[in-house]
């Protein structure tokens, strides 16, 4: 079966899987969503034996079905090889009471790599399937990992640029040197003065702007974006749901068939929709547990029926959830609307001109599947102690507030079913509001970031990742900072147009 992709404010119009990746935004501002969710076709038996490449094979050729077998795995072999510091890529280790699905072990260690390693791949296939002939730019806001993970994605990728915004002071200091220090003759990363929905509100701006476009094309360029607004970002982060399921039948957890609950850090909404899409191709998946920080955006929609992002931008230890406008969510409304694009535009440009939407309660009760719930700062503290002093493991605030979340929600329903969290993050790129929460003998030493990495190895054991190394005594390679405004004005300068 041919699935075809239609944008979530469009008239019905679409377009192959390749065109929609190449394209990342339609040019009505939707997003691309695909005519309907294929149903896996592999037995849980049968995937609980294959590797990770395999898996993602099963699940990305029932999306990306105008690629063929070769490109396809073509593609995935590219993708998930020696850039990942375990053969399992994404493997599963039981902590505290839950199964901890580790995202974080690519080259950028955050669970954007184990998306960003494919999206180039299948962007530049894409662009030879469609015939384009001008130089693709990849557009890109980010609130931490995703601008490193797609920079590394695509240095020096032939065809491609790719210029990342983020907002300065806004993300960990190993996020920020993860980007200032990143190589390769395309890749460019711009510090704004604003947060990252201003970042990210004008880089769709940009993708939308049809004049700009045109000055583009005239210049032989063409906009994409490799944010999880773009479905070659999205599908792939379905394939490790599957594969965590997988092993758990493996691993003799569940039975074939058995439900599990699935709890995700939440910003943007892709990584936890990535595992609704996983529920609708079959995945026998309970709950989705949303979980948010303090910029709890989404627990308050999920309690109100009323997106409303007109509130205090709340800069955290989670920075990566540090979003009010939770983009991917447009996915989820254009379904609960029944497929009704024009209701669905109509929501999303009240929430551009007024910051706030409400959605029916018809529309509410298709929200079933999912349970918000958010944590504040201590709270993600204590869960960082709790689950070290228990367990002796460590994970970063992103995963704390998951699991701080998850606590709440067992107390709540009294719920006990298998459970997988999603552990976006590796603990050290977050180093200091880790050491802090788990050991008391650091808080007063005015220590730098990096010792404050070899206090984190000191105290867990864990070894440091080689994408921390790396950037030690790495030099700064980029040094821009904008105005929000201005955003456009240097797209143009960097490209020399």
């Amino acid at each position: 079966m041919q699935v075809l992709y239609k944008s979530t404010r469009g008239s019905g119009e679409t377009v192959t899987a390749s065109m929609a990746i190449l394209k990342g935004l339609s040019e009505d501002g939707g997003l691309f969503v695909p005519t309907a969710i294929p149903k896996l076709r592999t037995s849980m038996d049968t995937l609980s034996r294959m590797s990770y490449q395999e898996t993602a094979y099963e699940v990305m050729r029932l999306f990306f079905s105008d690629f063929s077998d070769q490109e396809l795995k073509k593609c995935i072999a590219k993708a998930y090889d020696h850039k990942f510091d375990t053969p399992e890529i994404a493997p599963l280790h039981k902590a505290d009471g839950a199964y901890y699905l580790e995202l974080f072990h690519g080259a950028t260690i955050a669970f954007k790599d184990m998306a960003l390693s494919i999206l180039p791949h299948l962007m530049t296939t894409a662009a030879k399937k469609n015939h384009a002939d001008k130089e693709i730019v990849i557009l890109t806001a980010t609130s931490g990992d995703t601008g490193k993970a797609a920079m590394a994605g695509f240095a020096d990728v032939p065809g491609t640029k790719i210029i990342v915004f983020y907002p300065k002071g806004g993300v960990s200091a190993i996020q920020e040197k993860q980007m200032l220090t990143q190589k390769g003759k395309n890749t460019y990363v711009v510090g704004i003065t604003g947060n990252f929905d201003d970042a990210q509100t004008a880089v769709k701006k940009m993708l939308n702007d049809a004049a700009l476009g045109a000055e583009l094309a005239q210049a032989g360029f063409q906009f994409s974006s490799a944010n999880s607004i773009n479905i070659g970002r999205l599908v792939p982060q379905i394939v490790y749901y599957v594969y965590a399921y997988a092993s758990l039948v493996k691993k003799g957890v569940v039975s074939s068939g058995q439900q599990i609950n699935v709890v995700v850090p939440t910003g943007n909404f892709g990584n936890i929709l990535a595992a609704f899409y996983a529920k609708q191709m079959g995945l026998p998946i309970h709950k989705l547990i949303c979980a948010s920080n303090d910029n709890k955006v989404l627990y308050d929609f999920f309690s109100t029926g009323t997106y409303d992002r007109r509130r205090e931008f709340i800069l955290t230890t989670s920075p990566s959830m540090d979003i009010l406008i939770s983009s991917n969510l447009e996915r989820l409304i254009y379904r609960l609307t029944g497929e009704d694009s024009a209701k669905c535009r109509e929501l999303m440009e009240s929430l551009a001109a007024n910051g706030v939407y409400e959605i029916t309660e018809e529309m509410r009760s298709g929200l079933g599947d999912f349970y918000g719930n958010y944590c504040c700062e201590e709270e993600t503290r204590q869960a960082i102690c709790r689950i070290f002093e228990n367990s002796h493991y460590v994970v970063d605030p992103h995963t704390a507030v998951a699991a701080g979340v998850y606590e709440k929600y067992k107390k709540e329903t009294g719920d006990n079913t298998i459970t997988v969290i999603a552990s976006t993050a590796s603990p050290y790129k977050f180093n200091r509001c880790v050491v802090e929460a788990v050991s008391d003998q650091y808080k007063d030493l005015d220590l730098d970031d990096f010792a404050l990495v070899d206090a984190l190895h000191e105290i867990s054991d864990v070894k440091i990742p080689r994408a921390v190394e790396e950037i030690r005594t790495a030099p700064i390679l980029h040094n821009r900072v904008v105005e929000p405004e201005d955003m456009p004005r240097t797209v143009k300068e960097i490209l020399g147009i």
